[in-house]
């Protein structure tokens, strides 16, 4: 049957042809846009199904970053390993450099130590090894003598004075520094280090106006660092410690890592009661009336005053700790004699005078 010239037998009554034709078209029109309508519904189920497949990619990526940003903290060249593996990071040293540089989520003191294993002191902090802090600064002042010829005599020249200027800034603005030094002492200390003679006045002087006008700092670690802190420590467990002005012993959850001694109400607190810092302290065993198997952290050279710790208050305010010691007790002696060799190998001592003295040495040999 022709659709188009449709028999007139079949023409209902008053039913012209035209009329018969339009309804046909209409319905062919109709079945036309139900037509579209199904390639669009299916065209949006694709879409969907893409935009969930790369929402699924995306959130397995940042899963995987996540993870790999935890084990650089932990390990920094496993966590390293873990990305390039991962294909979140090309082996490409340029890349690497541009993910610490970023930092995100990585803790300031892992960056440092995955740098001495290989913008300088506000994007990581220096680690506390010395040999690790040595190479650091020594293939800093080998590439500033590189891009600036003519500057210093040597690249031992640049490595003291670099050491120099940590130093002072650290004596002219940190709060528990009592004795500011003069510019005069500044230029003392950096006698003979230009290959044996001494660096313009002029330049000291500069350097010394800017860093006591506005001082460089070092940086904070990211809030998220306090909880990949915790991920690896060095040893933990119940112990109890004797409190400062109210004298009670009361049962903490401690633990040590990165040269720091935590302490923490429950062993599900995100946030530590209290912090340690146990560079410059000494820990010994002492006997004590009223609990056995104790060991007290002191500050050798400052006997009588407070160290240097913080706490959290009642209210929740975190204020300067008020002890001249600490006192703990374990609940064992061997529990105690494994905390104490646990806390010496912790124990650290800032080496940047000891490296500034022999590179002095090594300067003066050569004259």
């Amino acid at each position: 049957m022709d659709l188009c010239h449709p028999d007139p037998a079949e023409l209902s009554s008053g039913e012209t042809q035209e009329l018969q034709q339009i309804k046909w078209h209409r319905k062919q029109l109709l079945e036309d846009i139900q037509k579209l309508k199904d390639e669009i519904a299916d065209v949006f189920a694709q879409i969907d199904c893409f935009e969930t497949a790369e929402e699924s990619r995306l959130a397995q990526k940042e899963k995987e970053l996540c993870i790999g940003r935890k084990k650089f903290n932990m390990d920094p060249v496993k966590g390293i390993q873990y990305l390039t593996e991962h294909k979140l990071l090309t082996p490409n040293v340029q890349d690497i450099a541009q993910f610490l540089y970023k930092g995100e989520g990585l803790n300031k003191t892992a960056i440092g130590t995955y740098l001495g294993e290989r913008q300088f002191l506000w994007s990581f902090r220096l680690p506390g090894e010395a040999q690790k802090i040595d190479r650091m600064m020594e293939t800093f002042a080998t590439r500033y003598c590189l891009c600036n010829p003519g500057v210093f005599q040597s690249t031992d020249t640049c490595y003291v004075l670099s050491f120099s200027i940590i130093m002072l800034n650290t004596s002219l603005h940190n709060p528990n520094v009592r004795d500011r030094p003069p510019f005069e002492r500044f230029v003392s200390m950096n006698r003979g280090i230009n290959d044996g003679g001494d660096l313009p006045e002029e330049q000291l002087r500069n350097l010394f106006d800017s860093i006591k006008s506005e001082p460089f700092s070092i940086p904070e670690d990211d809030g998220n660092d306090l909880t990949h802190t915790f991920f690896n420590p060095d040893r933990e467990g119940w112990l109890l410690k004797l409190g400062g002005r109210v004298k009670t012993w009361k049962r903490r959850w401690f633990i040590l890592t990165d040269n720091c001694l935590y302490y923490f109400e429950f062993t599900t607190d995100k946030e530590p009661r209290g912090i340690i810092p146990l560079e410059n302290l000494s820990v010994q065993k002492v006997d004590d009336p009223k609990k056995p198997f104790c060991l007290e952290l002191y500050n050798p050279s400052c006997r009588g005053q407070k160290i240097k710790a913080c706490k959290t208050d009642g209210e929740g305010k975190v204020v300067e700790g008020k002890h001249e010691s600490y006192r703990i007790s374990a609940s064992s002696a061997e529990e105690r004699d494994q905390w104490i060799k646990a806390i010496r190998a912790s124990i650290t001592r800032v080496p940047f005078y000891d490296l500034v003295s022999a590179r002095k040495k090594k300067i003066a040999s050569k004259h």
